[in-house]
């Protein structure tokens, strides 16, 4: 007779009562479909989202500009995927103006230079078709979050920028993981000489302040963005591997362990079929939290220059690119960054104590 006992279900009927957690989870959901969408979504949809625009520099949000399409040429039109990944390359340059007029088979536009300066006109050549001219060389943008000291469109820069912050969690975690739920197996199960040395080598990378420890892997390793993903990762595995090594070390005596023993079931087979499920909720509850740590200690490295390097959006560079602007009238060039830091992490920190209250991590029986 089959039991209608669904695990999974109980789980997530338990997850959906928290509500914090449930809102965590919908805010993550969110952000990534985002980051997955990416350049379709952004309204810079060039490469990084790095059109500058000098004379827009700290351009207050809401500001609306008519830009003048001065040169064209010819580009690769990539399909949908490669766009939604990586952009397509702009096949025009403009450039901003505060007025246009039409004589003859001439434009005449004066470049927008600053809100109290006005520049020359300057000619260009037109087909003489008038109002399709216009129609074709003028365009308006808006630019909903202002612009950055580059005059780059700001919601653009933080959109491309929930790419790196994700995408360093979840491969920082999946290293972690890896690492940490073998060696605290391996340490747990056999104790002896390999639990001392594994134990000796978690407290001396525990003993080290995190921030260090990143910053020193990164200079072996070198500046980039796939460098930081093994940086961030092989400084968070020590948590995993002492959880691990604890509940390991609790349950090879348990009954259930000792007659896969006397049925002469390998050590390996032992540890992945029936002593990992049975830490599978304390091991989510420290990955989610990881999955904070993670995106904290990518974007503090950004900020000093270890990071993700220019001109990649990063949270973590804008804030460093801007943060001497929170004294001066453009503070939310720093602060919008630094609010996206902290709801993501403050999600995860949600997703965290929810998981932990489902699988009831502080009182959790082991059993069968």
């Amino acid at each position: 007779m089959k039991s209608n006992h669904n695990p999974s279900a109980q789980v997530w009927k338990k997850f959906r009562k928290n509500k914090p957690a449930l809102g965590g989870l919908i805010f993550i959901l969110l952000l990534m479909m985002m980051g997955i969408l990416g350049y379709l979504i952004t309204p810079d949809q060039t490469p990084l989202s790095n059109t500058m625009h000098l004379q827009l520099s700290n351009k207050k949000p809401g500001r609306s500009f008519e830009f003048f399409i001065v040169s064209t040429r010819k580009v690769e039109q990539v399909n949908f995927l490669h766009k939604m990944l990586f952009g397509q390359e702009a096949s025009y340059r403009s450039i901003p103006v505060t007025s246009y007029r039409v004589a003859g088979n001439r434009i005449f536009v004066k470049e927008y230079i600053g809100d109290d300066e006005e520049a020359a006109e300057t000619s260009f050549p037109i087909a003489q078709d008038g109002r399709k001219a216009i129609d074709r060389l003028i365009y308006k943008q808006t630019f909903l979050l202002g612009t950055d000291t580059y005059g780059r469109d700001l919601l653009s820069r933080l959109i491309t920028g929930i790419r790196v912050s994700l995408s360093v969690g979840l491969i920082a975690v999946i290293i972690s993981l890896t690492i940490g739920i073998t060696l605290g197996a391996v340490a747990g199960y056999f104790g002896g000489k390999a639990d001392t040395c594994i134990s000796w080598l978690m407290n001396v990378i525990w003993s080290l302040p995190s921030l260090l420890l990143v910053i020193a892997i990164s200079f072996a390793l070198g500046k980039g963005f796939w460098q930081i993903f093994i940086a961030v990762g092989l400084s968070t595995w020590v948590d995993v591997a002492r959880l691990v090594r604890g509940q390991v070390r609790a349950l090879k005596e348990v009954e259930f362990v000792e007659a896969a023993k006397a049925l002469g079931f390998s050590s390996s087979r032992i540890i992945i079929r029936h002593i990992l499920p049975n830490i599978a909720g304390p091991v989510l509850v420290m990955a989610s939290a990881n999955f904070a740590s993670a995106i904290l200690l990518e974007t503090g490295l950004s900020f000093l220059g270890f990071g993700a390097q220019p001109p990649m959006a990063s949270w973590g560079s804008m804030i460093k690119e801007n943060y001497g602007y929170i004294i001066m009238d453009a503070a939310y060039l720093a602060i919008l960054p630094g609010l996206a830091i902290m709801f993501t992490v403050y999600a995860f920190n949600l997703i965290a104590i929810g998981l932990g209250d489902v699988f009831d991590v502080k009182a959790q029986n082991v059993t069968v």
